[in-house]
């Protein structure tokens, strides 16, 4: 139970690997705030406090920056403390975009949802953490993010901001707030995928097998337990 007393905020933590990453931090004694946006987040609240540990719901849409704010300082109003320790920012869009048919309004919102948000939580939060005395922000980038794959640009160029918003962080930040960026590959496969995907994908990954959402989050856990 190393962070008992510690609270944490995760964005998009209703299902697959933000929903992993609540359990997993619960696990370790953490006040988990939990933030949703579409689903109901009942499930998961229901999982960590099966787990003995407090969580609550926070509900926004994070490509409108408003509710981005909203939900930070709903967040912080949730809080055993009045504080947020440790800030998880998953939440993200994710989906194929050619150049030939990408709007701009596609592009907006994917810049919102995957790299705005996260600057706003950072921002916001992390200046608190900092005058509080110390904190831990995990980023969840995405190997796309340094290595563009076709038919994906918002979402490519979004992570890929991500990723010099995570180094920026670190040094504006340091030393009391610990910034660091978790870089996935394939972990759960689009739902479209058909064998012939997988396979071309697979090819591309030293490991020869996609990850899973134990291992992710298992990283963050060490990463804000350290």
């Amino acid at each position: 139970m190393r962070l008992a007393g510690k609270t944490a905020l995760v964005t998009g933590a209703a299902k697959r690997v933000g929903r992993g990453i609540a359990l997993m931090l619960a696990e370790a004694g953490a006040q988990v705030i939990a933030h949703v946006n579409s689903s109901s987040g009942d499930e998961v609240a229901l999982a960590i406090r099966e787990s003995g540990e407090q969580a609550a719901i926070v509900r926004g849409d994070l490509s409108r920056t408003e509710e981005t704010l909203r939900v930070a300082q709903e967040a912080r109003a949730l809080a055993r403390e009045g504080k947020i320790d440790i800030l998880v920012n998953n939440a993200a869009l994710f989906g194929p975009s050619p150049l030939a048919s990408t709007s701009l309004s596609e592009w907006r919102r994917m810049l919102r949802v995957n790299l705005t948000a996260p600057f706003i939580f950072a921002l916001t939060l992390g200046r608190e953490m900092r005058a509080a005395g110390g904190g831990k922000i995990i980023q969840l980038g995405d190997w796309s993010g340094q290595r563009p794959v076709p038919g994906y640009l918002p979402y490519c160029v979004s992570k890929g901001g991500a990723h010099a918003l995570t180094l920026a962080l670190a040094k504006a930040l340091a030393p009391r707030v610990q910034v660091n960026e978790v870089v996935l590959g394939p972990v759960l496969l689009p739902e479209d995928y058909d064998e012939q995907d997988t396979r071309v994908l697979l090819r591309q990954v030293p490991l020869g097998r996609v990850g899973n959402v134990a291992e992710v989050a298992r990283t963050v856990r060490f990463l804000v337990e350290g």
